[in-house]
């Protein structure tokens, strides 16, 4: 059984020139052309697996009149289609520009795009609520450290919908992921996205996040209440005392992790800026560049 084959007529490519220069490439997509390696040879089974399952599904009018393989040839090798993904996280550009680079039309990359992303997450495989852990994790993590970040997100048409999304910290409508780290800053779960008017611990304690129990929590002061371990808070009128400001010295330098991964995760411009696509694929989004996060720089 034979896939579908890139344009014959293409000469090389943007991916094949590209890698020749490592720098450039990094700046461009956010991760080094070894890891560019790696995730495409990850990628090259499961794609193939999805295009088997593509072509093979019954339509709803009339049977399958061609051969598998048959038809028009794709416009992108799989390695400019992931590279173009990548540029596009990266920059959170338009379509239309991505196009333009790769000499494709904006309708191309939308397709693209939207294509290779479930594919991504199958690899990354960023769980919601119950961490997956190899039985060396859980011997070498200590701690888990849970945090949210807002997003800010278009304005929503609907009155109820703006409210729900409005996030008084930051005085903009957003979108909110909660994310778990250990010590070593690798991601371990990200929540499915809240509107910003939700609290940290409300968030928290719906996710009900299953780690293993003898491994501690912590978070910040938004988690004040929950089971986490959090700073003492100043009392009204009063002064902390000098063990408890070193403990929550102690504790903000401990924390301090899952802001760094949060700050790496930002590299990619399209969990920065303002969000512009539909709202119901921000979560995949977001994992896929969690699992970019983690594959650049956990400390595995």
């Amino acid at each position: 059984m034979s896939l579908k084959k890139p344009n014959p007529h293409r000469k090389g490519g943007q991916c094949a020139r590209l890698r020749r220069q490592s720098v450039t490439f990094r700046r461009l997509t956010g991760v080094s052309v070894e890891k560019f390696d790696q995730l495409l040879l990850q990628l090259e089974p499961i794609y193939a697996q999805s295009e088997v399952k593509r072509l093979n599904r019954r339509q709803a009018t009339a049977p399958r009149q061609r051969a598998i393989g048959g038809g028009r040839n794709f416009d992108l090798p799989l390695c400019d289609r992931l590279l173009a993904l990548l540029m596009y996280y990266r920059f959170y550009t338009s379509h239309a520009f991505v196009g333009f680079v790769f000499h494709v039309d904006a309708r191309t990359i939308g397709r693209t795009i939207k294509g290779l992303e479930p594919l991504l997450a199958q690899i990354f495989r960023i769980p919601e609520r119950k961490l997956k852990l190899s039985e060396q994790d859980k011997e070498e993590i200590e701690q888990l450290f849970f945090d949210a970040t807002e997003q800010p997100t278009q304005r929503p048409k609907n009155k109820g919908e703006q409210k729900r999304h409005y996030s008084g910290k930051k005085k903009r409508h957003t979108l909110k992921h909660q994310a778990v780290t250990d010590q070593k800053g690798r991601i371990r779960a990200v929540s499915r996205a809240y509107p910003g008017r939700v609290h940290d611990k409300k968030v928290y304690d719906r996710e009900q996040v299953d780690a293993p129990p003898d491994v501690e929590r912590k978070g910040d002061s938004g988690y004040q209440g929950s089971d986490l371990h959090t700073p003492y808070k100043k009392p009204r009128g009063g002064t902390l005392s000098d063990e408890q400001k070193a403990h929550n010295r102690q504790h903000a330098s401990e924390r301090i992790e899952i802001e760094h991964s949060f700050g790496h995760m930002k590299i990619w411009a399209i969990v920065a800026h303002r969000y512009r696509n539909a709202r119901s694929r921000h979560t995949l989004i977001f994992k896929n560049v969690a699992g970019l996060h983690n594959l650049m720089f956990a400390n595995t």
